[in-house]
C-alpha cells in the first residue's frame, strides 16, 4: 500500500500514472465501471471504464473552460441544457450566473451522479442549485424532442466510445442545432490534438460539427491529467463568433469568480498552434 499507483494508457506506448493512497469506491453500473481514488498529489479522482474523468486538483480548468467562453460572447444566456456532466462541475460553474433561469442536465447514468455527490462534493455541489433539473436519460433521444428552446447547450461527454459515442455524431449535432434559439451556442469537449488516435477523433468531431453550424471554432486549455495535457473544446453557433462577438466588458461586469478563465485568456485560447491548425485544415 505504500507504493500503489493508478495508471492509464494514453497510447499503447505512453502511460500516465498517479500515486494513490486508497481506492474509495468501485462498481459496475448498467453502463460502465465507476471508480473513485484518493491521491496525495491530485486529491480524489473519478474514473469511468478505467479512464480518468477529473481530479480535485485540476477539474476547475476543464469546467471553467467548457462553461464560461459562451457567456463571454452572449452574457444574457438564460436557458441551458447540459448533456453528460454527471459529476456536477458544469452545474457548479453555471450556478454562478444569476440571470440563468433554467439548467437542464441530462445524464444517462444515475450512478455517476450519486457517486459524485458522495465522494466529490466540491464538484457535485452544483446539483444543489434550485434551477437545476436532472434527467436520467439518453442525451441523443432527449434533444430530439426539443426545438428553439435553449440559449446554450454544453456537451460534457466521455470519450467517443461506449455511452458517449452517440454524442459525437452528425445526427446529434443536427438535433442540437434545432434545439437552440437564434443566438444559441453549442460547446463540447473536443479531445486532444497531440496523440494520433485522439487527434483523429478531434478532427472527425470538428468536421461533423462544422457541417451543421455556420460558425465552428476550436479553442484550447492546459489540463495536466488529460492525455498530453493539451485539450481542445468546440464552439459552434448559428452566427455568433467567439472572437468578433466577445463581450469582454459585459462578462467582466458580472464579476464571476474563476481560477483559470479570464477575458484575455478567452482570446488567446482561440489562437491555435500551427500543428493543430494543420490538422483542422485537413478536414
Amino acid at each position: 500500500m505504500d507504493d500503489l499507483w493508478y495508471s492509464e494508457y494514453h497510447t499503447p506506448n505512453v502511460r500516465f500514472s498517479i500515486k494513490v493512497t486508497s481506492q474509495l469506491h468501485f462498481e459496475k453500473s448498467d453502463y460502465q465501471t465507476i471508480g473513485v481514488f484518493d491521491s496525495p498529489e491530485f486529491g480524489r479522482f473519478l474514473t469511468l471504464d478505467g479512464i480518468m474523468m477529473l481530479t480535485e486538483k485540476d477539474e476547475f480548468i476543464y469546467h471553467e473552460m467548457i462553461t464560461h467562453p459562451a457567456f463571454a460572447v452572449c452574457p444574457g444566456i438564460s436557458r441551458v441544457l447540459v448533456i453528460g456532466a454527471g459529476d456536477g462541475g458544469v452545474a457548479r460553474e453555471l450556478a454562478k450566473y444569476p440571470q440563468i433561469r433554467q439548467i437542464d442536465i441530462v445524464e444517462i447514468d444515475e450512478r455517476v451522479v450519486e457517486v459524485s455527490r458522495k465522494f466529490l462534493p466540491q464538484t457535485a455541489c452544483g446539483f444543489s442549485d434550485s434551477r437545476v433539473t436532472l434527467f436520467f436519460a439518453d442525451g441523443l433521444k432527449f434533444v430530439r424532442r426539443k426545438e428553439n428552446e435553449y440559449d446554450l447547450i454544453i456537451v460534457d461527454s466521455t470519450d467517443p466510445f461506449g455511452p458517449g459515442e452517440v454524442l459525437f455524431t452528425r445526427e446529434f449535432y443536427g438535433n442540437c442545432y434545432r434545439a437552440l434559439t437564434e443566438k444559441g451556442i453549442l460547446i463540447n469537449q473536443h479531445e486532444s490534438p497531440f496523440y494520433e488516435g485522439d487527434a483523429q477523433e478531434m478532427r472527425q468531431a470538428h468536421k461533423r460539427l462544422s457541417r451543421v453550424f455556420p460558425v465552428s471554432r476550436v479553442y484550447q486549455a492546459h489540463i495536466p491529467t488529460y492525455p498530453s495535457g493539451h485539450w481542445l473544446f468546440g464552439f459552434a453557433s448559428k452566427g455568433l463568433d467567439p472572437l468578433e462577438d466577445q463581450q469582454e466588458s459585459g462578462w467582466e461586469l458580472l464579476r464571476i469568480p474563476t481560477r483559470y478563465y479570464n477575458s484575455q485568456l478567452h482570446r488567446g485560447a482561440f489562437y491555435l498552434p500551427n500543428y493543430v491548425k494543420e490538422l483542422l485544415a485537413d478536414e
